[in-house]
């Protein structure tokens, strides 16, 4: 792998042991970043600390850590004492057990991480991925990264592992509290039929190449224009819709509505169609088909 490893250690399932190494796997460096610019001189601007109440820049090596006890009021923290509270690595990414993957909420994924082999121990690594694999389970393992103590769901991905690590259950707020205030309602009858049939038709499978970063795009196309002095792409107006009637819009989006409005227009060509024929007048004989004009044959 081209990337450099963001960690580098060992897992540990019962007494087997195999070397890793840990890999970014998603990245937001790719992205569009802007500088903070001085509009009158069209310098970069540059982050300065102030003190708050002597408004004084204040250099880096008179900065320390400080925890607040009361509005306005800290006690300092020196930065060994927070050095001293981390927790000694071992290396080691020991597996304590192994769950079904439905297991874990995914509220409490963090960021992921390849896990590949590290040189040694490639037949350990296998072993595990692929008794993981047949066995449809995951791994729950704790080590110290970056400098934290951390949870980490271990599952097969590919040739080789996926790391993701997990929030404390104290980081994830509660939902109980977000939904709180939601009324109880129950859908039944025709609403939640319409609803099943829209998303029957809409059924897919994730394809995360699919999806494109519209944003990134559009800043992308802005800068490109600003650099080439073009003028700025504009941005398309976006009609709202506003249904009035819940079941009125359903019946529309699983397709009913337009049904309903076609089928009396094609009744009404159709009776339009017959009357525009020319009925022949009264006491007049039907033509045959030997009354027809004979037609002439060229010259020649």
């Amino acid at each position: 792998m081209a990337a450099r490893a963001q960690w580098k250690g060992f897992i540990k399932f019962g007494e087997v042991s195999a070397g890793v190494a840990l890999y970014t796997a998603a990245s937001t460096s790719d992205r569009i970043t802007f500088n903070t610019i001085n509009t009158a001189t069209g310098n970069r601007v540059n982050r300065v600390f102030i003190d708050s109440e002597t408004e004084e820049p204040v250099p880096k090596e008179a900065q320390t850590k400080g925890f607040e006890i009361e509005n306005g009021q800290y006690i300092i923290i020196d930065p060994d004492e927070v050095a001293a509270t981390i927790p000694e690595s071992n290396k080691t990414l020991e597996i304590e057990a192994f769950i079904p993957c439905s297991d874990v909420d995914d509220v409490y994924f963090d960021k992921p991480y390849y896990l590949t082999p590290d040189k040694m121990g490639s037949d350990a690594f296998a072993a595990l991925r692929d008794g993981m694999r047949k066995s449809k389970v995951a791994a729950i393992a704790r080590t110290v990264l970056f400098r934290r103590m951390r949870t980490v769901l271990i599952r097969p991905h590919g040739k080789g592992l996926v790391a993701t690590t997990l929030n404390f259950d104290y980081e994830v707020r509660s939902s109980e509290k977000a939904f709180e205030e939601m009324p109880k309602l129950k859908i039944e009858g025709e609403m939640l039929d319409l609803a099943k049939h829209i998303i029957s038709t809409k059924k897919g499978e994730f394809d995360p190449a699919s999806f494109n970063d519209r944003y990134e795009a559009a800043l992308a196309e802005m800068v490109k224009a600003k650099v080439e002095g073009k003028a700025l792409p504009k941005r398309k107006k976006v009609e709202v819709s506003q249904p009035n009637d819940l079941l009125a819009a359903l019946r529309e989006s699983a397709g009913l509505m337009k049904a309903a409005e076609e089928k009396p227009k094609r009744t009404a060509a159709n009776a339009n169609a017959g009357s525009g024929r020319q009925r022949p007048a009264r006491g007049a004989a039907p033509k045959t088909a030997s009354s027809k004009a004979t037609p002439q044959r060229k010259a020649g």
